[in-house]
């Protein structure tokens, strides 16, 4: 599926590095917007609608952290957070407050596109499939709307955070490994990083917390499996 045309929110103080992500994205045929600290950041999204944001955690204003609470506070989208190289504490926060994918600075131009494409193309799998349901228990999820409660409650879930819970209740008390997850749910072309791993543990820690501890099982040394309807 072609991705062209999408629009795309680039988040960075830094004006040169600002500007070479926005070119290399426009090249690649998305529309693309750019600020330049957290405020603007937030009325950015707001007016804009982007079909996906890269942000930088550290902005003049307020940060990254508090740009990616407000924006998926508002509405589900698809982040891409960059982060300094040396502080992993910024990946972790950052994926626990609602970002999808992160990159640790320097990166290259080529590996920020396919990640911007592995997420949409996530997101343009999960939309594909439609008007499905899937109860497990006290576990109701319904694709289309892609909303989720537990026992009548219902939970707000970040993009990555629903993707991977569907993942699972489709495989009910299957046992997932984590680089299976980072290449089915991810779509990452390189798996079994320790910073990878790090990912999908933050993940599931977010879903534990919002929707109970008691519904994905750890298989040490392995990976997880969803508890949910057994």
């Amino acid at each position: 599926m072609e991705l062209g045309g999408r629009r795309v929110l680039v988040v960075e103080d830094d004006v040169t590095i600002a500007a070479s992500i926005a070119a290399r994205l426009r090249a690649e045929g998305f529309t693309v917007d750019v600020a330049h600290d957290g405020p603007a950041a937030v009325e950015a999204d707001t007016s804009a609608e982007p079909d996906l944001v890269v942000l930088d955690v550290m902005l003049p204003g307020f940060d990254g952290l508090e740009v990616c609470r407000r924006i998926q506070g508002r509405r589900p989208v698809p982040v891409l957070m960059l982060t300094a190289r040396a502080d992993e504490t910024d990946m972790l926060v950052g994926l626990g407050v609602g970002a999808d994918d992160y990159l640790t600075k320097p990166f290259s131009m080529r590996v920020l596109t396919a990640r911007v494409h592995a997420l949409l193309r996530r997101v343009d799998r999960s939309a594909s499939v439609a008007g499905a349901r899937i109860v497990l228990g006290d576990l109701e999820i319904d694709v289309d709307q892609r909303r989720v409660a537990r026992a009548g409650v219902a939970a707000q879930l970040t993009p990555i955070e629903f993707d991977l819970l569907v993942h699972f209740a489709r495989r009910p008390r299957v046992v997932q490994p984590r680089e299976r997850l980072l290449s089915e749910v991810w779509d990452w072309d390189v798996h079994g990083t320790s910073a990878g791993t790090r990912a999908v543990d933050s993940h599931i820690k977010a879903l534990r917390r919002k929707l109970g501890a008691d519904l994905i099982r750890t298989v040490h040394g392995v990976g997880y499996a969803l508890e949910a309807g057994s």
